[in-house]
């Protein structure tokens, strides 16, 4: 598979396939496509991984898009303004992404959920109880809010996360959600009563917009009826 990623703010993943190559997308994902690409819809997994997709912020089905008779091309578009990421995904390497990031896969790749271990964690850990997991041997493309910087951490060190900014983390992170203290601070200091806590070693990814935060600016400005 050769692949680009054009755009800024609203980027466009697109995708060029050999002739009988697969790639699997989240439903409703393609914006175009070449016409000799058949799409196919399944559970890819049986209900189990159904409902476990639906839990974990994406589509209840999947479709696996083939080139067939040459090859062919595939458009998939970001859903909200941020960033397209690239990840290469091997057996024991898997990575940790939050609800609603997978965008499309090569064949090979499995996305299941994955429960936050601890409970405080999943209740305020700003992107629910509930995350995605990809794993395998493959390549996985996954959309974030806004832009997204990077950081590797070793082992022991800590960074603190505004609640939704966490976009994706390498699985041998731990994380954990502490009260912001001080009472004055929780009440008044504008920065919410829960921050993540990240520890390495690992890789992370956090994201400078989450929607949930735009969502919140946003609803200002919507008219109320009285």
């Amino acid at each position: 598979m050769q692949y680009r990623i054009e755009g800024e703010t609203l980027p466009v993943l697109i995708m060029n396939l050999e002739d009988g190559e697969k790639v699997i997308t989240e439903g409703g994902g393609m914006a175009w496509m070449s016409p000799n690409m058949l799409m196919e819809t399944t559970s890819n997994g049986g209900i189990g991984k159904v409902f476990g997709r639906a839990f974990s912020g994406d589509t209840l089905f999947q479709n696996i898009y083939t080139s067939q008779g040459g090859p062919g091309e595939l458009a998939i578009a970001s859903s909200f303004p941020g960033s397209i990421k690239v990840f290469e995904i091997t057996p024991g390497n898997s990575m940790i992404l939050q609800k609603s990031a997978f965008l499309a896969s090569s064949q090979g790749v499995e996305l299941s959920m994955h429960f936050r271990k601890k409970l405080g964690a999943g209740l305020f850990g700003g992107e629910g109880f509930i995350m995605q997991k990809v794993s395998g041997n493959g390549i996985v493309f996954a959309e974030f809010d806004g832009h997204v910087i990077e950081y590797n951490l070793e082992a022991g060190q800590q960074i603190v996360v505004d609640t939704g900014h966490l976009a994706a983390m390498t699985e041998s992170c731990q994380m954990d959600v502490k009260t912001v203290p001080g009472v004055k601070n929780m009440l008044f200091g504008g920065e919410g009563i829960f921050n993540t806590y990240i520890t390495g070693p690992g890789r992370i990814w956090l994201q400078t917009m989450p929607v949930s935060n735009m969502a919140g600016v946003l609803l200002k400005y919507i008219p109320s009826s009285k």
